[in-house]
């Protein structure tokens, strides 16, 4: 079996509210790289700085995105972002895992599939660029 090969962990915080939270992050340091919208609201940004990125999501972002993960970012559990270089490696390797997010085509370009790890946290798996078979 072919060993995963993993690239890049970005921590996805879930909010209540984004805009409350950017000050925190800004005071520190970080800029904004992406942010995308949700109605009248921020629903996702992406921050940089220091040679760090993390993404926040708003809670009611994440419930329209993945209902499924509604009740976990309303309790505070951290989402894992890890980019590899393929995905069937992961799938292989973490077969016997609970799936909560399937197999998804996103609007960024990236082929998804997350995990729950037995801690309770979600981590999703994302590979970018010429899509797998």
């Amino acid at each position: 079996m072919k060993k995963p090969v993993l690239r890049k962990s970005t921590p996805v915080l879930p909010v209540p509210s984004i805009e409350a939270s950017l000050p925190f992050w800004e005071a520190v340091g970080f800029t904004r790289t992406v942010e995308v919208p949700h109605g009248e609201s921020l629903g996702f940004v992406i921050l940089a700085g220091h040679g760090i990125e993390l993404m926040l999501q708003s809670h009611a972002s994440v419930a329209e995105d993945v209902p499924a993960l509604a009740e976990d970012a309303r309790q505070g559990r951290a989402f894992l972002y890890v980019e590899v270089a393929e995905l069937e490696p992961v799938e292989q390797a973490l077969s016997a895992y609970p799936v909560v997010l399937p197999r998804r085509q996103t609007f960024y370009g990236a082929t998804e599939v997350g995990y729950r790890e037995p801690g309770g946290h979600v981590v999703t798996f994302a590979r970018f660029g010429e899509q797998e078979g």
